[in-house]
C-alpha cells in the first residue's frame, strides 16, 4: 500500500490538480507497510463496498509513507506532524485546493479487533466535499 520511494510532495500536488477538476477532497492515510493497523484499515475499506463507494465518489486517496527509509519529514511538518500526536495510521483530509481541513485519529474508528463500519462511514461522510 505504501511506497517509501514515492515523492509525496510531488504526488500530493498532482492529486490537488485532479481534485480541483473532479471536485473531490483528498485523504492522506499516513503510515507504512510496517503498521498492521494501517494495512487493516486499507483492507477494510477495499473489501467493504459501501465504504469503497463513498471513497471513490468523494475522495482521492493517497498512502503517505512514514518509515525509516522515508519519513517524508517536510510533508508531515506541513500538516503539523499528526503522527507524533496520534500514532499511525492517521488521516489528513485536504480540500480540493490542498488545504488541510481535518486530521483524524484512527483509534476512534476502531471496534473490536478491527474498524467499525458505522464509525468509518460517518468519518468519510463528514469530510466529503460540500456540493
Amino acid at each position: 500500500a505504501y511506497d517509501p520511494k514515492a515523492d509525496a510532495s510531488k504526488d500530493i500536488k498532482a492529486l490537488v490538480a485532479v481534485a480541483k477538476k473532479e471536485n473531490k477532497n483528498i485523504i492522506l492515510q499516513a503510515g507504512g507497510n510496517w503498521c498492521i493497523w494501517c494495512l487493516r484499515f486499507n483492507d477494510f475499506v477495499e473489501k467493504t463496498p459501501e465504504l469503497k463507494s463513498i471513497v471513490d465518489d468523494n475522495y482521492l486517496y493517497y498512502h503517505l509513507n512514514y518509515s525509516p527509509d522515508n519519513k517524508n519529514e517536510k510533508v508531515f511538518a506541513a500538516y503539523g506532524n499528526p503522527g507524533d500526536k496520534y500514532g499511525y495510521p492517521v488521516f489528513i483530509i485536504l480540500d480540493k485546493n490542498g488545504k488541510m481541513i481535518h486530521v483524524q485519529d484512527s483509534s476512534v474508528l476502531e471496534a473490536d479487533k478491527g474498524y467499525g463500519l458505522e464509525k468509518v462511514k460517518e468519518f468519510f461522510n463528514s469530510w466529503k466535499p460540500k456540493s
